[in-house]
């Protein structure tokens, strides 16, 4: 599946997908990241079909700086 968005033209089929080695074998809330055509991409590892969201390298830093820092804690 290609896509275009935010100057980038990703082909997900090419997509290598990475979970964290936190998740568990027996967790069922898990993401999965691949850094493809320069733009990072997210998905549900339930849902390996479904719809990803894609990120600039700037938005993903903003977002991994933002998690190491607490901001999305309730």
């Amino acid at each position: 599946m290609e896509i275009e968005t935010k100057g980038f033209r990703v082909d997900l089929s090419e997509a290598r997908w990475y979970k964290s080695t936190r998740s568990g074998p027996n967790c069922d809330n898990c993401v999965e990241v691949a850094f493809v055509g320069g733009a990072i991409a997210l998905r549900d590892s339930k849902n390996p079909t479904g719809p990803a969201l894609i990120f600039t390298p700037d938005e993903w830093d903003a977002f991994v700086e933002g998690a190491k820092d607490g901001e999305f804690d309730l």
